[in-house]
């Protein structure tokens, strides 16, 4: 393939905030969460959109990032498509013109960057899945050999590929708290033994298949999570799915263990901030050229994934 991300058509302005006349029940770093009315054939259902905003060391900053909703959330429904068979989730549809007045939401700046979903009880469990020594999991192997309670080899490098995939699962926090590493058996505490069986083994099998399908892209996938919530009181699959923000995404043919790799995820914008950032922590705006880079960086993961480029904005 080919990149033809450079020549994408001229970015609409990027979202930052949302203002739709519907019940918002809930605005996180990057999305917020409207309640749309009910039906008979899909129940509750909620508008997750997919802003332009961008976080780093638990700050939202300054700066949207044009057309990162939009890469978010059309890569979401990427995965949600292949992977239904296997693993419940509560996709309904992106929202489009076709079926916007359907759902009650015909303003085009929220199409293609926002998702129709089954309401669930999201379950507080960050369910991380790692193919590769990096990040946090690096640190703590420094520090005690081990990681989320699971015993590693002596002598594995910095982004060293893992015998087998880890599930290494996170509280859920709500800023300014940070997510804390769980144990297996502290996720079988607060979800029950059952619950906590099946969302281990099908953020695996998630991981594992998006893995293998990267890998024939060109991507290797160091890290990812997922997040399940009860439908029906079955564990499904909610929010984004094998993004560039859930994700850690590396380009394999300049994979290297043993130092930090380079990445079509947010890291080159995190490692920028944090050689800027003032003494207080605070993150600085960004200047156009990384906003730029950091944008063009989504739309090649999403081309990559997908093998398609991003769709012209809706007008």
């Amino acid at each position: 393939m080919t990149s033809s991300a450079s020549h994408a058509p001229h970015a609409p302005e990027p979202m930052h905030t949302t203002d739709l006349p519907l019940t918002k029940l809930h605005q996180g770093k990057v999305r917020d969460v409207y309640a749309l009315p009910s039906t008979a054939a899909e129940g509750d259902r909620l508008l997750l959109v997919a802003t332009d905003r961008i976080s780093a060391f638990d700050q939202v900053l300054p700066n949207a990032i044009p057309r990162k909703g939009e890469v978010l959330t059309r890569t979401s429904a990427f995965w949600y498509d292949r992977t239904g068979d296997v693993v419940p989730n509560g996709f309904i549809a992106v929202l489009d013109a076709h079926n916007a007045a359907e759902y009650g939401v015909t303003d085009p700046r929220y199409f293609g960057r926002s998702m129709v979903m089954r309401r669930a009880e999201v379950l507080q469990v960050e369910c991380v899945v790692r193919g590769y020594l990096t990040g946090s999991a690096w640190k703590d192997y420094q520090a005690a050999g081990r990681v989320s309670g699971i015993t590693l080899p002596e002598g594995l490098r910095l982004a060293e590929r893992l015998i087998d995939p880890l599930f290494t699962p996170s509280s859920k926090a709500e800023p300014p708290a940070h997510d804390a590493p769980m144990t297996y058996e502290e996720v079988e505490a607060l979800v029950g033994v059952e619950v906590a069986n099946a969302i281990k083994l099908r953020s695996l099998a998630l991981y594992r298949f998006g893995a293998h399908l990267c890998g024939e892209r060109g991507i290797l996938v160091a890290d990812t999570k997922f997040e399940f919530g009860m439908i029906d009181g079955e564990p499904c699959l909610v929010d984004e799915v094998l993004t560039p923000d859930c994700s850690r995404f590396w380009p394999a043919d300049q994979y290297a263990p043993g130092r930090d790799q380079p990445s079509f995820d947010k890291q080159p914008l995190r490692d920028w901030i944090a050689a800027n950032r003032d003494a207080q922590g605070a993150a600085p705006s960004l200047p156009p050229e990384v906003v730029e880079a950091t944008s063009l960086r989504y739309q090649e993961a999403y081309r990559r994934i997908t093998g398609e480029d991003l769709p012209p904005p809706a007008a």
